[in-house]
């Protein structure tokens, strides 16, 4: 039996994140059940519910979730579609929003599960579903994307880990040539006409160089001139999770200044 990827190390051999994702469905997904840690509400975007997910098909660096993405079988519990649903409608009526989210670690594995959780939501009285993703399993199906996109509710947010095939592999352990899925997947939501936009890991020089943030942005532009202008760029937080991921990796940001925090930090 092949060993399941935990932490990302200099000995790890570029791997397929599609394949990663077909492995980590069979630990976190039952039919339409899907794991999940916690459910709440946190002030980011004014105010959202939140459904945080375990399992994730890369291996980034500087990932803030909890060690539920390294060890998915030992964290969370099984949740129907309905249920993930009605555990965000309370948190939302606990806390007097009406958006929703699923954040953690990647909500796209497990398509039965999102799309019929995306269904409840649309006739809901949510304003608006954020869809937080990694956009390896959206670039590498097309008709997925054509799914999520006939609901005019859900807004999905594709967050890039890199500027070159290279730096892509470094920070994520993936291998150069899955680099191009969150690009193509970007390109089927324009073509899909679905809302979204992009974040990136590039305002940090710890993680990325200006020459490699300057190709980012010439790939986005390529794409559509106006990715560039409502890109949201980020840096990288020194959450507890986060160093421990650099260490392993042995990468020469382990010992990145700032206090420690814990997640849950954005609730």
């Amino acid at each position: 039996m092949k060993t399941y990827l935990r932490f990302l190390t200099p000995e790890v051999e570029p791997f397929d994140p599609v394949e990663l994702a077909k492995e980590t469905e069979k630990i976190v997904c039952q039919k339409d059940q899907r794991k999940y840690t916690d459910f709440y509400a946190t002030g980011v975007n004014g105010g959202i519910a939140t459904g945080y997910a375990c399992g994730c098909c890369l291996r980034c660096i500087f990932c803030w979730v909890d060690l539920s993405r390294e060890f998915p079988e030992s964290h969370g519990e099984f949740y129907s579609p309905k249920e993930v649903f009605e555990k965000l409608r309370d948190a939302a009526l606990m806390y007097r929003v009406d958006k929703a989210r699923i954040s953690g670690s990647e909500p796209t594995l497990g398509r039965e599960h999102l799309i019929a959780l995306l269904r409840w939501v649309e006739e809901s009285p949510f304003s608006l579903f954020v869809l937080e993703t990694n956009g390896i399993l959206f670039g590498a199906d097309s008709g997925y994307v054509k799914e999520v996109s006939q609901f005019k509710k859900v807004h999905t947010r594709i967050s890039l880990k890199a500027g070159t095939p290279e730096g892509f592999t470094k920070r994520t352990g993936a291998k150069p040539e899955a680099f191009v899925l969150p690009f193509k997947a970007i390109q089927f939501f324009l073509r899909y006409r679905a809302s979204f936009h992009v974040a990136s890991m590039s305002k940090d020089p710890r993680f990325m160089t200006e020459e490699e943030r300057k190709s980012l942005l010439k790939k986005l532009k390529e794409i559509d001139p106006r990715l560039v202008k409502h890109l949201e760029e980020e840096v990288v937080d020194p959450y507890r999770t986060t160093l421990l991921r650099l260490k392993c990796a042995n990468y020469k940001g382990s010992s990145m200044d700032g206090g420690h925090h814990d997640r849950g930090a954005d609730r």
